[in-house]
């Protein structure tokens, strides 16, 4: 796999993780890094503080009925470098019980990357919200 396709799959997997409801497996992509978010002050380090970020996202049945559309991914690294960045706008879509589907948010991922015994790995994101909808219904604060 090239360093594009894996670090592709890492942006991947944290939108298809969080959209099932695997908030343990959103945060163990984050082991080796940092979190950050343009709303709040704290930078978070590891699983278990990375988890506790998530801690209010509401779901329903497991999942919070939402889906994170990535879009305009652009990854930056030299070949044969052990470091990347990329970044990519998102989109929040959540489809609420008894509500049509609609957008709650969208903003940008920066993200960072290391190469460590072959295997890519997140080393930093920063989560940059900048479009808000209705979020009271997939976060409780």
């Amino acid at each position: 796999m090239t360093a594009l396709e894996a670090i592709t799959r890492l942006v991947y997997a944290y939108a298809e993780r969080l959209d099932r409801g695997d908030l343990d497996g959103v945060a163990e992509l984050f082991r080796h890094a940092t979190w950050r978010s343009s709303m709040r002050a704290d930078v978070l380090q590891g699983v278990e503080q990375t988890r506790r970020a998530y801690d209010n996202v509401i779901l329903y049945d497991g999942v919070p009925r939402t889906l994170h559309l990535i879009t305009d991914l652009v990854v930056t690294w030299a070949p044969g470098a052990d470091v990347a960045t990329s970044r990519c706008n998102f989109t929040v879509v959540q489809a609420r019980p008894g509500r049509p589907p609609q957008p709650v948010l969208s903003g940008r991922y920066h993200d960072e990357f290391a190469c460590v015994a072959g295997e890519w790995r997140f080393a930093d994101r920063l989560i940059l919200p900048e479009l808000f909808g209705d979020l009271s219904q997939h976060m409780s604060r």
